[in-house]
This record gives structure tokens, sequence and C-alpha cells, in this order.
């Protein structure tokens, strides 16, 4: 296996952390978020995933704004991560382990969204450039085109899947930030980038972090989260982008205390975000709480049926439901939770695999032993060589009892 396949599943997690959600403050006209009451606007509306209502705002802005790069990226971001939760790219259960490498491919991607991005993409770049050809040192332009090149790297790595060239761009992201810090060490915003990148790096192996370093790419897992944190604290526009990849880090960690406190920070903040109430509950079974974790689903679920969250995909918290109640063994409530999630529409075909999977192994452990030999039958109609498949062949040949 080469070094860049070893590393890849960490690599891969940066180029998307590196611009997940990330907002373009600066001070080249004030349509910064923390300054400007409309993009204020438009970013409540972004972070409750009222996306409609998010582009009606961000577009208002750039008409007002239409030479200011900040203005092009807000919108940019919201109508990127608007098709990005589209075609099923934000659960955030992808991003707490590897899971998203190895999908094959998430629901294709509108034409006229992937043109409109692109011009989006270029607008920002010209306006950027134009800036830096007058002031090399414009720390605000450099901000803004480290953003674009963030964005960039994200969308190739999950709507075209070129990992390469998403890397390309996410270490130039990293790059224009690093400059911006030398510059104005106050600029917290670039922390996060900057922090996502070093945390990243320092993830990886030996041979591959000697090899990143020879190439000028360093990186340390602790600076890394340290940076997060004082983005998260003080970043004025950035700090809800550095509070969800601290997040993600501090789960994939294993700090759970941690993980939570600025999980439910963002669950109260942002009280209609379904990515953020689903993951509160994700966050509450993996850390071993998990009647709190059932009674969490439970509340998703209800809040949907209400309408509560502009967009959700409840066949998530239904499937985490099913998880969270097997684990507390009330078998009933984890069936029921696994026979809801194809109840939905437009569910992942993979998640549905997973779904039967759970679902007869709590057959089994009930003693249904012929209702749960379907439900392995199912699993492999969808899929025989995957790794969910293969757990189901051996459940065929012998009654599932437990881990």
């Amino acid at each position: 296996m080469t070094p860049y396949r070893y590393a890849r599943p960490l690599i891969t997690l940066g180029i998307l952390l590196i611009s997940l959600w990330v907002s373009s403050p600066g001070q080249i006209v004030p349509t910064r978020i923390n300054t400007d009451p409309a993009s204020a606007k438009g970013a409540q509306f972004f972070y409750n995933l009222e996306y409609d209502k998010s582009i009606r705002e961000f577009e208002a802005v750039l008409k007002a704004h239409p030479d200011d790069p900040f203005a092009v990226n807000h919108l940019l971001t919201t109508v990127m991560f608007k098709e990005l939760y589209r075609i099923g790219a934000l659960d955030t259960e992808l991003y707490s382990g590897d899971s998203f490498l190895t999908k094959k491919q998430f629901a294709p991607t509108d034409p006229q969204v992937v043109a409109r991005v692109k011009e989006l993409m270029d607008r920002a770049f010209f306006l950027e450039e134009e800036h830096l050809k007058t002031n090399a040192n414009d720390v605000d332009a450099l901000y803004a085109r480290g953003v674009t090149r963030g964005l960039r790297s994200t969308w190739t790595a999950l709507a075209e899947k070129a990992w390469f060239a998403a890397l390309r761009s996410a270490v130039g992201a990293r790059h224009d930030h690093e400059r911006v810090l030398e510059l104005d060490p106050k600029y917290v915003d670039a922390k996060t980038i900057v922090g996502v990148h070093m945390y990243v790096t320092g993830s990886l192996p030996w041979a591959v972090k000697a090899a990143a370093s020879v190439a000028g790419l360093s990186g340390n897992k602790q600076k890394g989260l340290e940076y997060l944190r004082a983005a998260a604290a003080h970043a004025p526009e950035s700090g809800m982008d550095a509070r969800i990849t601290l997040a993600l880090f501090l789960r994939r960690e294993q700090k759970y205390d941690e993980c939570l406190q600025v999980v439910k920070g963002m669950h109260d903040e942002y009280p209609h975000n379904f990515l953020i109430s689903a993951e509160y509950a994700h966050l509450l079974n993996a850390a071993g709480h998990g009647p709190e974790a059932v009674a969490e689903y439970q509340l998703v679920l209800d809040r949907y049926r209400k309408g509560w969250f502009p967009v959700s995909r409840p066949e998530q918290a239904a499937f985490g439901l099913g998880e969270a109640a097997r684990g507390q063994k009330q078998y009933e409530l984890a069936l029921n939770g696994y026979n809801m999630v194809s109840t939905f529409k437009n569910v992942d075909q993979e998640l549905i695999q997973r779904t039967n999977l759970g679902a007869g192994e709590v057959l089994d452990l009930m003693n249904r032993r012929d209702d749960a030999v379907k439900r392995y039958q199912q699993v492999l109609a969808f899929n025989q060589s995957n790794a969910v498949a293969e757990r189901a062949k051996h459940n065929l040949k012998t009654p599932y009892r437990g881990m």
C-alpha cells in the first residue's frame, strides 16, 4: 500500500473540513457577517439550514457589493453546501470515521448548480487576484483567496472525487492563511483552516508525515486543536466553523466531554439545524450516554414530524434510534427505529443495507430467526462484497448473539 493510500483518509477528511461551512470575513468592504446586518441575517439562515432564504440574502448583498470577494464567497458557500446537503454528503456520521472515502458515490449533482458553483468560484478568484495585484500583502484578499481555495477543495473532493486536485487546493488554502497570520497574528479567523491542516497532518503516520515536512507541510495534532479552540472562542465569523471542525476532531480523539460541550452549544444556538441536532444524539450514544441518546433521537424525530427543521434527513435519526435502543437492549424500540428508515423518501441504499443488518441482528436477539434470515438476505440483495455483507453472510450461518 502506498503512503498516500495509507494516509488518504485523514488527508481527505482535512480537505472536507478545511472549508466545512467556512464563511468569509475581511476588511475589503463592509460585508462581514459580524458587522453587516444583511450578511449576518444570511448567516443565521445558513446555520439553521434555511438555504433558500440564505441564498436570497447573500444574493442581495452581492448585488450591492459586486466587487467584494467576501460577498461572493458567502453566496458560493451557501449554494455549494445546499447541493452537498441534497446529495447526502453532509451526514456527520460519515466523518466520524473514514466511511465517506469508501462510499461509492453520493446522489448525482445538478448540472445547473455545478455551473453556478464554477461561475462563483471563478468570480471570487478574479476579484481576489485583482486586490493582490495592487497589494500582495493585503490580508483580507489573502484570507478571501484561502477561503475560496478551501471551498474548491471540498467541492472537488466530494462532488467530483478528484482527490489530488482537492488536496492541492487545500494546501493552497493553508498557505494563504498562514501568510495572513504572519502579517497579522491577531487575524484569528485564519486559525480555523490552519488548525484543521495542522491536526490532519499531525495525525498522519510517521513516514508520511516526514514526507509532508519535506514539502513544507508540518503538523501537530495538539497545536491544531489549540488553534481551533482559539478560533471557536474568538473568531468573529469563522468561530462557528471552528466549532464544527473542533467537534469532529474531538470525537475522533474520543474526547467526549469537551465534544459534548461544544456540540451542545451549537445545538442551543441553532436549534433548527437538523445536522447539529442529529450529531448531538449521535455523540451522546458514542459517549456511552445510551438512555439520553435514545431520548434525543426520539425528540429529533418528533420535531421532524412537527416541521421543526427547514430541511432534514429523518432516516438518519431513525437509524440512530435503532442503534441506541439496541445498545440499551430495548429491542422492540430498536426494531421500530430500523423499520422506520425505509418509510422515508430517497433513502440512501447503503443506509438501507446497514439498517437491514441491524434489524436482522436484533431479530436474532429476539429469537425470531426466520425474520432475521429475511433481513440478512435483503442485505445481500443490495451488495454481497462489502463489510456489511460479510457480516450478514456470517449471521446466515450462525445466529447473531451479540458482540
